[in-house]
């Protein structure tokens, strides 16, 4: 093979990286418009669980090993998103599922959370990529 040649494939080479990398960076990018729950038929629900001050760290988890929390909370089949303890406030923690599960995971949450937790539900869904879309069009 010709020198020329050689450097002449190293070109054509080198010019297609950068149309690799914006390919790439498009793919990775967030579409605005899936659907901000994970996809059809699928819901987010974020649960506050807040202390119940009149009890103890311990006596709250006494309650919850004896209404099964632990052993039953998430259901099998549902996607924990996120969990996080809020100091003075207890712990949030956001599901995604199927729909027809959402009685079942109120009906876990008043079984075995209530007496450790007060709760409060909220409907959820991912905001990142539609806010990224707007951002982007009020530049």
């Amino acid at each position: 093979m010709n020198t020329r040649r050689f450097f002449a494939r190293g070109l054509a080479a080198l010019s297609v990286l950068p149309l690799l990398a914006v390919r790439s960076a498009q793919a990775a990018a967030p579409d605005p418009g899936a659907d901000a729950t994970g996809g059809r038929g699928m819901e987010m629900l974020t649960i506050f669980l807040r202390h119940d001050e009149s009890k103890t760290l311990d006596e709250i988890n006494a309650h919850l090993k004896q209404t099964g929390w632990f052993a039953h909370f998430p259901p099998a089949g549902v996607e924990v998103v996120s969990w996080y303890v809020m100091m003075g406030i207890g712990q949030v923690v956001t599901l995604r599922f199927p729909s027809e599960r959402l009685r079942e995971i109120n009906a876990l949450v008043e079984k075995a959370a209530w007496g450790g937790f007060r709760t409060e539900f909220y409907p959820t869904y991912d905001y990142r990529a539609l806010y990224a879309a707007q951002q982007a069009s009020m530049k």
